[in-house]
């Protein structure tokens, strides 16, 4: 069952995001033109929570490579941290992820480079390794392309139910790279991921909570806070038994073994072609040119009418009717 989001932690909550908020302030670097830039990558404590977020709010945090290096450092310094047991993945301004950032997988194309596809660790973060402990993500908004790759690595996903996932890196012709292939098949099921990868269509909250694809459904602007709170039910627990039991699981559990896993995530990678980088550099100037593509919105803010059937709304204007004659009388 869904842990309520308390007084308490709302408050404790309510502190974290004054946090950030500083943090960000704090950490504001100077570029050579003398610009502000907010880092990229946030970083915070909440007793022994650690937070980390995606801040490119203007990009939907789209992940350009230094951002993928700033992830993959934040994610290593939790790991080394023996005061924080449990992690929470999250991204600023109301989308979770939208994948590779665009222009530079453009200027990638244009190059015929395929260097994004082989970092050693991963495009969009340390996503070719299994995480050394327990990350719970707050999806919110898009979490799409190999921003649903990078949810796929923590350990559980909280999902909010206007968020939309999906694959749409299909529609450019970009390939998966961050073990997606491996961890979705795991996830939901060979069936269900032939269909989410092949098709790259939308999957909502209610699908990827019945296929096993998130864990948790939480109302419009709370995933972050359920996240939190899942992730402090978590670090309550003692931790060496708890990393015990999950690294068994990892080992034992399917395609997740170590060994397999790997093989299949350099699989993922090393099986790239010539004909594929024809088909992304094609895909990404449609993706630029095309109407329907550009500036996709979740319906987060928008009020949905309801919809009446007939029956109702004769029931309703039989009602105002007799209102009328009344008033008249």
């Amino acid at each position: 069952m869904n842990k309520l989001f308390t007084i308490n932690s709302l408050s404790r909550f309510n502190t974290v995001i004054q946090s950030n908020r500083k943090l960000c302030l704090s950490a504001t670097k100077y570029s050579e033109t003398g610009q502000n830039v907010e880092p990229t990558i946030l970083v915070e404590k909440d007793a022994n929570v650690t937070l980390i977020g995606i801040n490119r709010e203007q990009q939907r945090n789209s992940i350009d490579a230094a951002t993928a290096e700033k992830l993959g450092e934040a994610i290593n310094q939790f790991e080394s941290d023996d005061s924080s047991p449990v992690g929470v993945l999250y991204g600023v301004g109301g989308s979770f992820s939208a994948g590779y950032d665009l222009k530079e997988l453009e200027a990638e194309a244009q190059q015929g480079s395929l260097n994004f596809l082989l970092r050693h660790e991963g495009s969009v973060g340390p996503t070719r390794r299994h995480l050394r402990k327990p990350i719970v993500c707050g999806i919110s908004g898009f979490c799409v392309a190999s921003g649903l790759e990078l949810a796929l690595l923590c350990d559980l996903r909280v999902m909010e139910d206007t968020a939309v996932l999906g694959f749409f890196n299909r529609r450019l012709g970009v390939p998966m790279s961050d073990g997606g292939t491996v961890r979705l098949a795991a996830a939901v099921g060979y069936s269900n991921a032939v269909d989410i990868i092949e098709t790259g269509r939308r999957v909502y909250a209610r699908e990827a909570l019945r296929i096993g694809l998130v864990n948790r459904i939480v109302a419009t602007g709370t995933a972050l806070g359920q996240a939190v709170n899942l992730a402090f039910s978590i670090a309550k627990f003692p931790i060496s038994s708890l990393q015990h039991d999950r690294n068994a699981l990892l080992d034992n559990a399917n395609v997740y073994a170590r060994p397999g896993f790997y093989r299949a995530v350099n699989n993922e990678i090393m099986s790239v072609s010539a004909a594929l980088l024809a088909d992304m550099q094609e895909g990404v100037k449609r993706f630029k040119t095309s109407a329907e593509i550009k500036g996709p919105k979740t319906d987060a803010w928008h009020i949905k009418e309801k919809s009446i059937p007939d029956w109702e709304k004769a029931e309703i204007e039989i009602e105002q009717q007799n209102k009328d004659k009344t008033n008249l009388n």
